[in-house]
């Protein structure tokens, strides 16, 4: 998936790192507001980054890579988390992603080409006692199941395709 990095979103982003700088531990507020702009902080705006805070982009990059919130390319409009911990993944949650790779026609870590749907395999989600667990936009769906979830799926295909 292709991203646009515009004149406007640069200067955006340089009024908030200016912003941040008054204070103590700028990095992260800064990292999480590129990716509300961009949608993702791909290397040259982590350059960008590293520029206006002095610091390297091996570091920017190291922070960027390590924590999942954050992305190198943009994520889709609705994102998908398959929990794939061991009360969910014994409880066939390996089934429902296999099913969403078919449905969506694409792998975990992958975004579909029009930009609507990321999915990711989670190591845990927390919510065990309802395995298999996976979340869509943040709203957590319990004791899933492929047929479900393909029907939840679908009707937000149909919704995005109007």
């Amino acid at each position: 998936m292709k991203y646009l990095i515009t004149e406007e979103q640069i200067q955006e982003l340089k009024e908030r790192i200016s912003e941040h700088k008054q204070k103590p531990g700028p990095l992260m507020p800064t990292l999480h507001d590129s990716q509300r702009i961009f949608g993702c902080i791909p290397i040259p705006i982590q350059k960008i980054i590293a520029e206006e805070l002095d610091e390297s982009v091996s570091k920017i990059n190291g922070v960027v890579t390590f924590y999942s919130h954050f992305s190198l390319e943009p994520k889709g409009k609705h994102i998908i988390n398959v929990c794939m911990g061991t009360a969910c993944y014994v409880r066939k949650s390996q089934e429902i992603l296999d099913t969403l790779c078919s449905t969506l026609k694409i792998k975990p870590g992958e975004t579909t080409p029009d930009g609507n749907f990321t999915l990711a395999a989670a190591r845990c989600i927390g919510a065990c006692g309802l395995a298999p667990v996976l979340t869509i936009d943040g709203k957590v769906y319990g004791n899933a199941t492929s047929k479900t979830i393909r029907s939840v799926v679908e009707d937000l295909l149909k919704e995005e395709s109007k």
